[in-house]
């Protein structure tokens, strides 16, 4: 964080980390800067100060750069996923199959960016009050437990309202509550 580096200019002749060799060099190029770009196998936000003065690295959310005390000092490119098949194989129906199999699951996991799944137990008497506060993707799911005065509920939701929507469900009767993260909705 405390780095002299605020631009690519100040780059010249350092040395810098990247898994990402071939675009590190062609924007310094375009920059006119002459730097040592050096590959690195992983863990490259470690590398700075002592292995490397700087460090070009593919993020999501700069949350690792944040804990290595690292700052961002330009951004290279934004990109996002794309799955791509020749018109060959998605000819085929065998291929098409196992293709549009992959594609559900690579959406079904963008489908669950930013969710978590909450569990917790509520006695009927309360249940209208718990679940006049939760939010889901339809309804959330109310099974029956081993006790009859008591249920199970889950159900889905983003994970940036969890912190606020706990206090209420405790205060409205709900106990034993549980926050999970989920890979997948697969609707």
């Amino acid at each position: 964080e405390d780095s002299p580096i605020k631009s690519v200019k100040d780059l010249e002749g350092k040395r810098i980390a990247t898994e990402v060799v071939g675009m590190t060099e062609r924007y310094l190029e375009q920059h006119g800067v002459k730097a040592n770009v050096e590959f690195s196998w992983g863990a490259t936000e470690v590398k700075p100060p002592k292995l490397a003065d700087a460090i070009v690295e593919v993020t999501e959310t700069g949350s690792s750069l944040r804990a290595n005390n690292l700052r961002i000092v330009e951004e290279l490119m934004q990109s996002t996923t794309r799955f791509i098949a020749n018109k060959q194989a998605y000819e085929d129906p065998w291929k098409r199959e196992k293709l549009e199999n992959i594609a559900m699951m690579l959406e079904s996991c963008l489908a669950a960016e930013g969710k978590v799944c909450v569990m917790m137990n509520v006695v009927r008497t309360d249940l209208e009050k718990v679940l006049n506060l939760l939010p889901a993707l339809q309804k959330p799911t109310v099974s029956s437990l081993s006790d009859p005065d008591w249920v199970a509920i889950s159900t889905i939701m983003q994970e940036s309202v969890v912190r606020t929507i706990v206090p209420k469900l405790k205060a409205a009767g709900a106990c034993g509550i549980v926050e999970y993260q989920i890979s997948k909705i697969i609707d």
